[in-house]
């Protein structure tokens, strides 16, 4: 009875629960200076501030760089992997397997051509959509019913443009409105964290 009551408070836990604690964020992007504030790296960009907000580093470790923090008992990693974009689904698998972290405590953080603007969704399953990235998660994973935040990048290009698009950098208007967007987007990090994913839909998705 004594030891159960110490571990309902929160001590002599058991690897296993630590485990089910860990939670794998994934920010897609290519690595290398030219790619840096583009479209297709937002994922990069909203765990980046993200990291900034928690005071913590990224260091590079094997297929990317990672960070963790703690919140709320909570042991919170980000990964970038340094795959580039269509390879992204082995560092996924790597770490995920690694740190034994369930399936539904991951979150792939992506861009979204069909999204407007700063546009915040989060799924927990569904096509690729055209994004390698997310085709290559997939694969890997053999599975598209994983949880995934979409952010919109809207799709102002002209016809066989597209990729011209995706890997060209913000346009004044949406660097001013960039910041309180990624403010939210961490938001939302934290809120699948530490309320689950229906709590976050809710409260987010549309914004």
């Amino acid at each position: 009875m004594l030891k159960l009551l110490l571990q309902w408070l929160g001590f002599g836990k058991s690897d296993e629960n630590d485990d089910m604690k860990k939670y794998l964020i994934v920010g897609l992007g290519n690595i290398g200076t030219e790619y840096a504030n583009t479209r297709h790296n937002i994922g990069f960009d909203i765990l980046d501030h993200l990291a900034a907000q928690q005071e913590v580093s990224f260091d590079s470790k094997k297929l990317g760089d990672l960070t963790n923090f703690k919140i709320k008992g909570r042991s919170v990693f980000l990964l970038k992997p340094a795959t580039y974009m269509n390879l992204s689904g082995k560092a996924v698998l790597y770490w995920l397997t690694k740190e034994k972290i369930p399936m539904d405590r991951l979150l792939i953080v992506t861009d979204d051509l069909n999204l407007p603007f700063g546009s915040l969704r989060l799924k927990t399953k569904g096509s690729d959509g055209g994004h390698n990235g997310l085709k290559d998660v997939q694969d890997k994973l053999n599975t598209n019913q994983y949880n995934r935040f979409r952010f919109g990048i809207s799709n102002e290009f002209r016809k066989g443009r597209q990729v011209d698009y995706v890997l060209s950098k913000w346009n004044d208007d949406e660097n001013e409105k960039l910041k309180e967007r990624l403010d939210m987007s961490c938001d939302l990090v934290r809120s699948f964290v530490l309320s689950g994913l229906k709590i976050t839909m809710n409260a987010f998705n549309g914004k």
